[in-house]
């Protein structure tokens, strides 16, 4: 069923959108000492909620219609730029177009909105100078949140209704994912959907070279969730109540890190058939996951994310903190700086 504004996560939200919209100040890009900057680069930033940075606050509401998107002022793309002028590579930013929810097939159509109206395709931003093209997507199309779901009764409760999707197979019982994942039903739902998230990444590269002929794409991969040990992940980080991973099983984790390595190994398959460059943050986070404790990036699935006001707080759902939103920025930049030095 449609959510509508009638809907009291979308009131609890909308009031929490006004309220924080007074919150904070956006801090203005540093400037760089050195040499001067070669000519700007024409820049539009795309994807889901790993690109918004959902959860960090104070988050953008200049445009109505977005305000769901739940873009961070300080998410990565804005960070990373910042990084790249102190470099001395300035970034003529046309458009962040990234938005929360946001499916691979949202670069080429409309996205529907928890209000009920409707986003332009992403690829809209893209201009005729376009020279560089960056952003995240795959983790929806696949259906994670949807995985998460069938790994959890906590997240199969009503009031994470905000968390898009049902569990793959709600009769199945969130204490045997794991197994549901490797046998029969589930690993078949499993190979489809990674066979429609290569088939609409190899699209969304087709049409950014269409769209840009100049542009040089940059798919962001998404940070480590799970650690090799899965022993961090049966104590709550400090501060906090709630297991870093909620309720998931945990022989259900490793298959869950299995899932999320395929996914970074399937948008890089994509990005070398098309010529495109990676950010691989997969490798680089595997002591940055929701089980870290201090030096968690990613904030657990329910610890209150920065997000809300009073006693109302929209969860993390393993989202980057600012911790985990600062290393995307950093392998972003230097990535970004990498291949237009070529």
């Amino acid at each position: 069923m449609r959510k509508t504004t009638k809907s009291p996560v979308v009131r609890r939200l909308a009031s929490a959108a006004i309220a924080l919209g007074s919150c904070l100040a956006l801090a203005g890009p540093a400037g760089s000492a050195d040499a001067a900057p070669a000519e700007p680069v024409p820049a539009v930033f795309f994807g889901d909620s790993y690109t918004a940075n959902f959860g960090i606050a104070p988050f953008n509401q200049d445009d109505p219609e977005r305000i769901f998107c739940f873009q961070a002022k300080e998410n990565y793309p804005a960070v990373a730029t910042r990084r790249l002028a102190d470099k001395g590579i300035t970034l003529d930013v046309q458009s962040d177009v990234s938005c929360g929810g946001a499916l691979i097939h949202h670069f080429w159509e409309e996205q529907e909105m928890l209000t009920g109206n409707r986003l332009p395709p992403q690829q809209n931003a893209l201009k005729d100078d376009t020279g560089l093209a960056v952003g995240s997507m795959g983790g929806n199309t696949l259906g994670f949140t949807r995985i998460l779901k069938q790994c959890s009764d906590k997240l199969r409760a009503p009031e994470h209704d905000l968390l898009p999707g049902t569990p793959v197979d709600g009769d199945e019982p969130a204490a045997k994912c794991g197994e549901f994942f490797s046998s029969e039903d589930g690993k078949q739902w499993l190979d489809d959907q990674f066979e429609r998230v290569g088939w609409d990444l190899e699209e969304m590269l087709e049409r950014i070279a269409y769209f840009a002929p100049d542009a040089k794409p940059v798919l962001v991969g998404y940070p480590r969730l799970v650690p090799e040990d899965t022993k961090k992940c049966l104590s709550p980080a400090p501060g906090q109540t709630e297991l870093p991973l909620a309720d998931i099983p945990q022989d259900a984790m490793p298959v869950l890190d299995q899932i999320q390595k395929r996914l970074d190994d399937t948008m890089k398959k994509a990005v070398a058939d098309a010529g495109a460059d990676f950010v691989d943050l997969y490798d680089h986070t595997g002591n940055n996951t929701a089980c870290d404790g201090v030096n968690r990036g990613i904030g657990g699935l329910l610890e209150n994310s920065l997000i809300g006001e009073g006693d109302q707080w929209l969860p993390w759902y393993a989202h980057p903190n600012e911790k985990g939103r600062d290393i995307q920025a950093e392998r972003v930049a230097d990535k970004v700086e990498q291949v237009l030095n070529r």
